[in-house]
C-alpha cells in the first residue's frame, strides 16, 4: 500500500511539473511576443519619422539614414487619408490594382496593430496601418506546436505506460492461473487415488459414478486455468455441438424455475476453437445470465451462421445492462454482484478474442426486460 501511495505522489509530482514547464514556456512565448510587437511599432514610428524628414528635406540635405529605414522595412503597409489609400509598401501588385482587396488588406492590418498617426505640415494627418513581422505571425503558432508536441509526447508516453502495464497484468493473469492449476492438480490426484480404493472395496457403484464425474469436472477445470497464459491448441470442431454439451451440462444442475430454450441449425458448423476454453466461455456466459434472473425466468441460446462467421446469442429475462455499462461489464473488477469478483466476462472476452481471434459483445439490453449478449467466430467450411 505504502508502495502504491508512493508511485501515486511520484506520479502528480510528473504531472504538475509537466503543466508548470507547459505554463513557463507559454507565458515566456506571450512575454516575446509582446516584446516583439513593441519593438516592431518602434520600427513603425521611425519609418514614419523616416518619411516625414524625406518630404521636408531640401535638396542639399543628407538623407541616407531616413532612405536606408524606409528600405529597411519588410512588413506590409498602408497609408491613409480620412477618405482613402494613399500610400502602400510590401503590398502585391494585384492587391494595390484591386480596390476590393486592398480594402480587405486594410481591414485586416486595421485588427493587428493600432494605426500610427503621421503629422503632415498644412495640419493634414495620416495614418499608418501595418501588419505583422514572418516571425511575429510565426511566434503566435510557436505555443499551439509546442502544445502539439506535449500532446503526442504524452500519448506515446502513456500508450507504453499502458502496454507495459497490460503486459505486467498478463504475466501476473497467467501466473495465477497456472498456479492455481497446480494446487488443484495436487489434492485432485490425491482423489483420484482414494477414488481407485473405493472401487476395491465395492462400494455403491452410484456414489462411485458421481465421484467421478466431479473429479472430472475438477480435471477440466485444472485443465482449462492451465490453458491461460500459454497458447492453446486450437482444433476444428462442431461449434454447435461443443455449446450444446455445455448448455446440457449447465440445465440439469439449475432451478427448474428457469426454462432454457437452445436453437441452432440441423446441420453441422464448425470453427476453429479450443473446446475446454469454449466451454468455459458458455458456462461464464449462461452463469450470468441465471445469475441476472435471480435463479427465474427464460435463457436461450442461439446458434446463427451466414457465410463467413457463427454466431452464438445467449439471452436472459433478467435485469439487464443500462447502455453506458456495455464495454465496461468486460473490465476486469466491474460487477454487480455484492460478492463477485468481476471476472467471468473479463475472462470470456480474453478467451474468445485473445485466443479464438473472434468477438464478444452485448448486443442488446434493456433494463428490467432482458440482455442478449453475442459471440462471434470465423466459419470453417
Amino acid at each position: 500500500m505504502q508502495l502504491y501511495e508512493k508511485r501515486n505522489i511520484i506520479r502528480w509530482i510528473i504531472i504538475l511539473t509537466s503543466f508548470f514547464i507547459v505554463v513557463l514556456i507559454v507565458w515566456n512565448t506571450y512575454a516575446f511576443f509582446k516584446i516583439f510587437k513593441t519593438d516592431e511599432r518602434i520600427k513603425m514610428q521611425h519609418w514614419a519619422t523616416a518619411t516625414k524628414t524625406i518630404d521636408k528635406a531640401d535638396l542639399d540635405s543628407d538623407i541616407t539614414l531616413p532612405l536606408e529605414i524606409i528600405q529597411s522595412a519588410n512588413i506590409p503597409i498602408i497609408v491613409t487619408d480620412k477618405d482613402s489609400v494613399i500610400n502602400t509598401l510590401n503590398v502585391e501588385e494585384a492587391v494595390q490594382k484591386n480596390p476590393a482587396k486592398l480594402k480587405v488588406m486594410l481591414e485586416h492590418l486595421k485588427s493587428q496593430n493600432d494605426p500610427i498617426v503621421m503629422h503632415a505640415g498644412d495640419n493634414q494627418n495620416y495614418l499608418l496601418y501595418y501588419g505583422d513581422s514572418d516571425l511575429l505571425n510565426k511566434l503566435k503558432y510557436y505555443p499551439i506546436a509546442l502544445l502539439l508536441i506535449i500532446i503526442l509526447f504524452a500519448a506515446v508516453v502513456y500508450n507504453f505506460y499502458t502496454s507495459n502495464k497490460m503486459a505486467t497484468q498478463n504475466k501476473l493473469w497467467a501466473g495465477m492461473a497456472k498456479e492455481t492449476a497446480h494446487q488443484i492438480g495436487t489434492p485432485l490426484s490425491s482423489l483420484i487415488g482414494w477414488l481407485e480404493i473405493m472401487k476395491a472395496e465395492e462400494i455403491d457403484a452410484g456414489i462411485i459414478t458421481e465421484i467421478e464425474k466431479d473429479i472430472q469436472r475438477l480435471q477440466t477445470i485444472a485443465n482449462r486455468f492451465s490453458k491461460i497464459g500459454s497458447e492453446p491448441l486450437l482444433e476444428k470442431y462442431d461449434i454447435i455441438a461443443e455449446t450444446k454439451q455445455s448448455f446440457d451440462y449447465l440445465k440439469s444442475r439449475f432451478s427448474s424455475q428457469i426454462e432454457f430454450d437452445f436453437e441452432s441449425p440441423k446441420h453441422a458448423v464448425y470453427a476453429l476453437i479450443n473446446p475446454e476454453l469454449q466451454s468455459w466461455t458458455i458456462e461464464n456466459l449462461i452463469k450470468n445470465a441465471i445469475d441476472a434472473m435471480k435463479g427465474a425466468g427464460k435463457l436461450s441460446v442461439k446458434i446463427i451462421e451466414d457465410h463467413h462467421t457463427v454466431k452464438i446469442n445467449v439471452s436472459d429475462t433478467g435485469k439487464g445492462i443500462p447502455k453506458n455499462q456495455f464495454k465496461r461489464v468486460f473490465e476486469p473488477g466491474f460487477t454487480t454482484k455484492k460478492r463477485g469478483w468481476g471476472l467471468g466476462l473479463s475472462l470470456t472476452k480474453r478467451i474468445v478474442e485473445s485466443y479464438h481471434k473472434g468477438t464478444v459483445k452485448v448486443l442488446h439490453s434493456e433494463v428490467d426486460k432482458g440482455t442478449i449478449m453475442q459471440i462471434c467466430y470465423k466459419k470453417l467450411e
